[in-house]
């Protein structure tokens, strides 16, 4: 059983089905929450949290990170929590929201020489850690934010994004 209620909404056919995603976003968020809950003794509520997950085209990524975050411009993920939290706070029952942009998604794993489903696998954990209070605005908390997600995506048995790269 899985600690989530993921709620998906596929805005755009160039995203592979709903099928799919729903499989790889439940194994993904599955695998973080589980690393989380060992490695940070990170809580989860007993029932499971609703997350909402929306995979959509740069257009309406852009017009979301325009309206709140003031920023004219598509980005490849974006996070939107339910309630504030801080990291190791148990979450409540509505975590929040992650908004995905295809084409952006699609041409950074090109330009990584990423396969796409590895590079949204990633900016699934990514965008999952903001909703858990995780963020990487000042270095030491970048650090921090990006061990997890390359130990999370080891654990997948993915490449760890941030190899050969300085913390954002």
């Amino acid at each position: 059983m899985s600690r989530f209620d993921i709620q998906l909404s596929r805005e755009s056919e160039a995203w592979p089905e709903e099928e799919a995603l729903e499989m790889l976003a439940e194994r993904v968020i599955d695998a973080a929450a589980a690393y989380l809950e060992v490695a940070e003794g990170q809580p989860f509520p007993q029932n499971p949290s609703e997350l909402s997950l929306v995979f959509t085209d740069d257009d309406s990524v852009r017009a979301i990170n325009a309206e709140w975050r003031g920023q004219d411009k598509p980005t490849n993920v974006l996070s939107f929590p339910a309630f504030p939290v801080e990291p190791g706070d148990e979450p409540g029952p509505m975590l929040g929201d992650i908004v995905l942009a295809q084409e952006t998604i699609a041409r950074e794993a090109a330009d990584l020489g990423t396969p796409f489903e590895e590079h949204l696998s990633h900016l699934l954990v990514h965008g999952f850690l903001h909703l858990l209070g995780y963020d990487h605005i000042d270095p030491r908390e970048a650090e921090r934010m990006e061990a997890l997600e390359s130990r999370i995506l080891i654990g997948l048995g993915l490449s760890d994004p941030y190899g050969d790269s300085d913390p954002i």
